[in-house]
């Protein structure tokens, strides 16, 4: 730990996991061109969010056959849209290792009460059992966890001949981690993770499995306007050609057309992986120097390169009880958003104590590097004020 003042100054200090970080170099003159005051059905706008849709899934790499959409609600829309729709032709495996994992498990068991409903749970920091798995049931897992700092290593648990479908909660996975398209049926995200976009609204990806589901399937329950994807037994092809269920904000669309934009000027797909990775090294080789910090997710092949989930284990503050250790930790985030160096990084309110740094592809590794001896420097403020309490 550090007792001195750092030199250097993180130039962005949004630190959030969501929303995340601006794209460098991104001031509102990007939005200049936005269609406000238009509908969103008029030509024009009706083209960005088409270009929105068909710029995501160029980058992303996603197959020719597969369906994307901009759906309401940010991934939770998405997620839960997926859900009411889709879930109930066969059993279902839920994994959980992360509380937006435990959300999904919670609406499928109590909300939609499917009976033959599994849970596959970890504690934060570690992966259930993979292999465990029923390639004959539906499955509904995080590909990332955000709250956790935990990441499945690739989709290879998951079988070519599956009869159930693969649900995949991918919001701070997508654009800065390979997805293995061949292996999913239905992926989500937000524009408000890697790319940095504005919040609210969702990304809906189904594969012509998903699709097919959707034709020969009849939910037993309800489904509100906002969740309907088919229309007389069919798909609703619409919605994945920019015509969305309900009123998108024109602003945050450009928002998210800039941010394609400029994953595309900057490499694609490639750039990205490799942004948020060298932000991931920076880090570790900082923890592996570390005399009171380490990473929640002790595998080094489950960590993730987005959300970095940071434990504290000096003896300061493992003495302390669960209620001071959350106290200390809240302290030891304060601090460095007093200091105007790091916003928003204290560990998820469900998660361990501790610190949670987003490292996504729109965060320099500069910044990165600038803020970690600032942590260190807080570390040691929290741990002096304990000693003199």
């Amino acid at each position: 730990m550090a007792n001195t003042t750092p030199d250097v100054r993180p130039s962005n200090p949004n630190f959030s996991s969501g929303p995340c970080a601006k794209r460098p170099g991104f001031t509102l003159d990007a939005l200049s061109g936005a269609f406000l005051g238009r509908s969103h059905r008029a030509s024009a706008p009706k083209a960005r969010l088409a270009e929105v849709i068909e710029l995501s899934k160029s980058i992303l790499g996603m197959p020719a056959d597969w369906r994307l959409g901009i759906v309401p609600g940010s991934d939770t829309g998405a997620v839960e849209m997926a859900m009411w729709s889709l879930l109930g032709a066969r059993g279902v495996d839920i994994v959980t290792f992360e509380s937006f994992g435990e959300g999904w498990a919670t609406d499928i068991v109590k909300h939609l009460k499917l009976a033959d409903a599994r849970i596959l749970s970890a504690p934060y920091g570690t992966l259930p059992d993979l292999a465990s798995v029923d390639p004959a049931r539906d499955v509904v897992f995080t590909w990332n966890g955000t709250t956790s700092g935990v990441r499945v290593p690739n989709a290879d648990w998951i079988a070519a001949d599956r009869q159930g479908l693969v649900i995949c909660d991918a919001t701070s996975a997508a654009f800065a981690m390979p997805l293995q398209w061949d292996k999913l049926d239905v992926v989500t995200w937000s524009w408000q993770k890697v790319l940095g976009g504005e919040a609210a609204h969702g990304m809906l990806a189904l594969s012509p499995r998903a699709v097919e589901r959707l034709e020969t399937y009849t939910p037993a329950w309800p489904l509100p306007k906002v969740f309907r994807l088919t229309s007389k037994g069919k798909i609703a092809e619409g919605v994945f050609k920019g015509e969305t269920i309900n009123t998108p904000s024109m602003l945050c669309v450009e928002d998210a057309f800039d941010g394609l934009r400029w994953a595309q000027s900057i490499g694609g797909l490639p750039a990205l992986i490799a942004r948020s990775e060298a932000n991931l090294a920076a880090v570790t080789a900082w923890v592996a120097k570390s005399d009171w910090a380490a990473f929640l997710a002790e595998d080094p092949a489950i960590r993730s390169c987005t959300s970095i989930c940071l434990k504290i284990t000096a003896p300061w503050f493992t003495a302390l009880p669960a209620d001071g250790q959350a106290k200390a930790a809240k302290q030891l985030a304060s601090l460095l958003d007093k200091q105007g160096v790091a916003y928003d990084i204290a560990a998820y309110r469900d998660a361990p104590p501790g610190l949670r740094i987003w490292a996504g592809a729109t965060v320099e590794t500069a910044d990165i590097q600038a803020l970690l001896p600032w942590l260190d420097w807080a570390a040691s403020r929290v741990a002096e004020s304990l000693a003199a309490a």
